[in-house]
């Protein structure tokens, strides 16, 4: 009742909070792209400040900034205080006075070099003034524990994606998707990496998670991401301070540049790349070693991000990928480099998603789980194949995303192929026992499938859960028109990569004849 009611009042501050956000886009002269930058730095100001305020209160006035650092917490100076913003007399320059204390706070926390927005200068008393006092966060405080505030932070890092479209798909991954890709990975401790690191959310759920199992994610996880635009970049740094992380965050584009030397490097890597990207120059990565199954002849880049975060783990390396669809049945130079990976014995899960879970996308995507350390055990043969299309909460007509009900669940599934002990934390129990009688793995029709690496084989080395997992036995009046048409769609997408198959061996079988008539 008081998780619920914790939900709600953070619920609350967030619309509140975002009503006045929305009164800057309104009243400013910034383009609709750029407002989101003084907005996700006032907030970033104003936690600041309060997680400050807290520490100072139990360390004592004559604390040493090394003090505050070693607590978790930012040393702010003077300058900096959000309550001397809030206390300047009107005729001040509010504007320089904001960027002032961006710089005072650059100069004390070295991870913040060059990060903090300074664009302050541009924006009027008469927008800023309730901007300020609507993010002063001593007045909202009150019911709101725990990382309350690093969630608010996430959800205005949502909305401006949902705003800013293709954009922000570039910077931000559904916090639903991601809580399900960190749960199946299990980051307890080590060396995480993300080459397309967007603003960090992979991080941060992953700090999470550690802190669900009750212990310090400062002490237990090292953070390594690279992104190719400065301004995410800053974005992701902005966003790890908040939740009172650190990292290196470096600005790169990965398809040509290895800047943290990735290769055999880390403990767990998480992404959610770019799909499909084209114009990658072939020639320039014609001799990179991350890429040991090959490079596709196609231009796409999909095939080139699995074998960036595949040769990034070390020999007990985990993975998880949100992938296209596409991907998973891609034919040509694609499915031999596939064939590969799977020959490799470190695909370990693949987990079709519901549509509609991205705010920039409607398509659905699958998600490639990779495990370096099942090699030399009984699962190095196999591959679980979860399909979760059906699996999703409606939150507008055109959003999904997954409870926490629902990401437990299928992490439990996860869990239970790899011999695991299920956790019940919020509310998954009854089903997965309903399941998995006596909590045993099984196959179960329309949900999940554990393959052979012959069983792949045999269906083109294809990863596409559906051709494997089947349809859910549903009685006759039980007919849910929407389930019906995708277990179609995805009838129809499987048929089509046959027929693809199908008219790539005529083309090949047709040349090899015409050859054939020349020569004669």
């Amino acid at each position: 009742m008081l998780e619920h009611t914790m939900s709600a009042n953070t619920s609350e501050v967030e619309r509140r909070l975002w009503a006045a956000a929305d009164n800057l886009r309104a009243n400013s002269k910034l383009r609709s792209h750029e407002y989101s930058t003084p907005v996700l730095g006032l907030i970033f100001l104003a936690y600041a400040d309060h997680r400050f305020q807290q520490a100072q209160e139990e360390l004592g006035p004559d604390a040493d900034p090394i003090d505050f650092q070693a607590e978790g917490v930012m040393y702010l100076p003077e300058q900096a205080r959000y309550r001397r913003l809030l206390a300047l007399p009107d005729g001040a320059n509010l504007g320089q006075a904001i960027n002032e204390a961006m710089n005072a706070i650059e100069a004390e926390n070295e991870d913040l070099k060059g990060v903090l927005p300074k664009i302050y200068n541009r924006l009027d008393n008469s927008v800023l003034t309730p901007l300020l006092k609507a993010f002063n966060f001593e007045e909202i405080a009150a019911g709101l524990q725990g990382d309350a505030f690093g969630k608010v932070y996430e959800y205005f890092l949502g909305e401006f994606a949902k705003r800013e479209g293709q954009l922000g798909g570039e910077f931000y991954t559904p916090t639903s998707l991601v809580k399900l890709m960190v749960e199946i990975m299990e980051p307890f401790h080590g060396r995480i990496y993300d080459p397309a690191c967007g603003s960090g959310g992979m991080f941060v759920q992953s700090a999470r998670f550690v802190t669900e199992h009750q212990k310090n994610p400062t002490d237990e996880l090292s953070v390594f991401g690279q992104e190719k635009t400065a301004e995410t970049v800053r974005l992701a740094r902005m966003n790890l301070a908040v939740h009172g992380l650190s990292g290196d965050i470096k600005q790169g584009n990965t398809f040509y540049e290895d800047i943290h030397g990735s290769r055999g490097k880390f403990d767990f890597a998480l992404a959610n790349p770019p799909f499909n990207v084209k114009g990658v120059k072939k020639d320039d990565i014609a001799a990179d070693p991350r890429l040991p199954h090959g490079i596709p002849s196609t231009d796409n880049g999909n095939y080139l991000w699995l074998q960036y975060i595949s040769s990034s783990l070390n020999a007990r390396g985990r993975a998880g990928v949100v992938m296209a669809n596409s991907a998973s049945d891609a034919r040509g130079s694609e499915q031999l480099i596939r064939q590969r990976m799977i020959q490799s014995g470190n695909v370990d899960i693949m987990l079709a998603t519901s549509s509609n879970l991205f705010y920039t996308v409607t398509l659905p995507a699958t998600l490639w789980f990779l495990d370096n350390g099942k090699r030399g055990t009984a699962r190095e043969d196999k591959v679980l194949f979860i399909d979760a299309r059906n699996t999703y909460r409606q939150v507008t007509k055109a959003v999904r995303e997954l409870t926490d009900e629902q990401v437990e669940f299928l992490a439990n599934i996860a869990n239970l192929y790899r011999g695991e002990k299920p956790e019940f934390r919020h509310g998954s129990q009854e089903k997965i026992e309903e399941l998995f009688p006596g909590g045993v793995y099984r196959d179960v029709p329309g949900l999940c499938k554990v393959a052979t690496r012959a069983e792949i084989e045999a269906q083109g080395w294809s990863l596409n859960p559906g051709r494997y997992v089947g349809v859910q036995a549903r009685a006759a009046d039980d007919f849910d028109f929407s389930v019906r048409l995708s277990e179609l769609n995805e009838e129809l997408e499987t048929l089509n990569a046959e027929a693809h198959e199908l008219e790539e061996r005529i083309g090949a079988n047709v040349q090899a004849l015409l050859e054939v008539g020349v020569s004669a």
